[in-house]
């Protein structure tokens, strides 16, 4: 099995939407880490679709993130991959942390572009 997590410099980018690396992890049948490699998603920030379907063509399954937008989380999904909330820390304790069945995944909804602050100038 392979997952995702959104990189930066090893710990876990809290903002989805401006990553520009994420690591791909490969989990083995022991429940270890097999090897992380790290790609490249620059140029893809709040491209929901295009960083799903990147991640999909390399293989992944699960995607473990700490905040998320509902527009990412729809991109994801729309690709068919399951998507962890509130991940937070170094990114191969939370490797191991799911590849040991422990993450619990904990909503943390994204609010900050912003939908509901219209000012009205008169």
């Amino acid at each position: 099995m392979k997952i995702a997590i959104p990189d930066n410099h090893g710990e876990v980018n809290q903002h989805f939407g401006q990553s520009t690396s994420f690591a791909i992890i490969e989990i083995d049948g022991d429940n270890r880490i097999a090897c992380i490699d790290t790609v490249s998603a620059v140029g893809l920030q709040h491209m929901h679709e295009g960083l799903a379907e990147m991640l999909k063509k390399q293989g992944v399954g699960v995607v473990i993130v700490g905040g998320i937008g509902q527009g990412a989380i729809d991109g994801l999904e729309s690709q068919g991959l399951k998507v962890l909330f509130g991940a937070s820390g170094s990114v191969k304790d939370v490797a191991e942390t799911f590849a040991r069945g422990e993450f619990v995944s904990r909503r943390v909804a994204c609010n900050h572009h912003g939908g509901y602050h219209h000012h009205h100038h008169g």
